[in-house]
């Protein structure tokens, strides 16, 4: 977990590493850039916080990493935190009250954070009108944009995108080209071939180490591309009919890339592991890759790689012309209720809201390690049958980490 430093006696926080020596007496820290700036300091202009993933501990209670997954796709943008503690089984008060103790900050201020930082990245990195910025960044309004990044970053976004620096701005020939930064260890070339290894064909694929898929946006096909960046991040190339709301796409290519949750308490406690501890000193850097949908992985887990690509096939809308192997986008859970496939019932629930019910544990199991459970296991996934089998394993001791040492297992030869 990244931990940022707040100084008193300049009202600026930083991240770690900064070149900044403030007196420790005059120091407060803080696990997330939010917490920071609902205590009144505002991001360093040296080491520029906003740049950095701020994940969430893994070991803070599931409840809030999944009020996060929430907010990070969308539902405070117009909902209250009533409406979102309702969702979640709790009262607002007791969801604040958890926020409060785990993050140090509101689920109202994670939000406005999070619109904040990724529409300072914009101004950063591309050439966006000022108000396409404020509506791909999730802001309803120009004037609650202006005033948000009046409070966070003491300036107006004119006054923020004069300030950029000529190493900031990317250049992209055709679509929107974004940073999508992690903290370190992050090791793309295995997130990449686990991607590669549950890769639905036509919808997905991986060439020389870049990720490629067809994608949906307000019912408007697209492409997204994600690659190596730098150091500290990977590279988003969105192609998308319009910007508004863009920030939801990043969001979810970063949720798909393991960007957004950094495992430290689980490597941590896995490297002890005699099985797992050399393939955790070998990959320190392997994360739990997510998912673009819900429904998609819950189709690829019932019926297969191929099953899902014959699906697409017959029922997806064609997209000519991607190249890398893409072909269609993936149908969506109203367009397979209404056929008589056997996933029918599983896109009915799915597209009423509802959790997939009756599918067998391992595909159950792959569902849940993808959709951001810690402890799921598919135990008889041949590659982990085989890994078991192969290290005289016992997994039980693995609990409750062992998605992430799932992907290990999945990726060790």
């Amino acid at each position: 977990m990244t931990t940022y430093s707040a100084v008193r006696t300049t009202g600026i926080y930083c991240r770690p590493g900064c070149g900044a020596k403030p007196n420790a007496e005059n120091v407060r820290t803080f696990e997330h850039p939010a917490a920071a700036e609902a205590a009144g300091y505002r991001a360093c202009l040296r080491c520029r916080p906003y740049r950095v993933a701020g994940t969430v501990a893994d070991e803070a209670p599931e409840i809030v990493c999944r009020a996060v997954r929430l907010i990070i796709d969308g539902v405070l943008d117009e909902g209250t935190e009533a409406a979102l503690g309702a969702r979640l089984g709790v009262s607002a008060r007791h969801l604040r009250r958890m926020f409060h103790d785990h993050l140090g900050v509101t689920p109202d201020g994670f939000a406005r954070s999070r619109r904040a930082h990724f529409a300072r990245r914009m101004l950063d990195d591309t050439e966006l009108p000022v108000a396409d910025v404020a509506f791909a960044s999730g802001f309803g309004s120009l004037r609650q944009f202006n005033r948000t990044m009046r409070e966070v970053f003491r300036a107006t976004p004119k006054e923020l995108r004069a300030r950029r620096r000529r190493a900031d701005r990317l250049t992209a020939d055709g679509g929107l080209l974004l940073r999508l930064p992690f903290t370190q260890p992050y090791d793309w070339p295995a997130v990449a071939a686990f991607l590669a290894l549950r890769a639905i064909p036509g919808i997905e694929s991986v060439v020389d180490g870049v990720y490629r898929r067809t994608v949906v946006v307000d019912g408007e096909p697209g492409m997204l591309e994600l690659g190596p960046g730098g150091a500290d991040h990977l590279l988003l190339r969105a192609h998308l009919p319009y910007w508004e709301g863009v920030i939801h796409v990043v969001a979810r290519a970063a949720r798909l890339s393991g960007v957004d949750f950094d495992p430290l308490t689980a490597r941590t406690e896995l490297s002890r592991d005699p099985v797992l501890g050399p393939l955790v000193a070998a990959r320190p850097g392997v994360r739990v890759p997510g998912v673009w949908t819900p429904f998609e992985v819950a189709v690829r887990a019932a019926v297969g790689a191929a099953g899902a690509a014959d699906l697409a096939v017959r029922y997806g809308v064609e997209i000519p012309g991607l190249g890398h192997g893409l072909t269609h986008v993936f149908p969506s859970p109203s367009t397979l209720a209404e056929t008589a496939e056997p996933v029918a019932d599983l896109a009915k629930a799915m597209a009423a809201g509802e959790d997939p019910q009756g599918m067998d544990p391992d595909a159950a199991a792959h569902f849940a390690l993808r959709t951001g459970a810690r402890d799921a296991f598919p135990a008889g996934d041949p590659a982990i049958r085989s890994a078991v089998r192969d290290l005289s394993a016992a997994p039980g001791r693995w609990q409750p980490w062992r998605s992430l040492a799932t992907v290990h297992l999945m990726l060790r030869n």
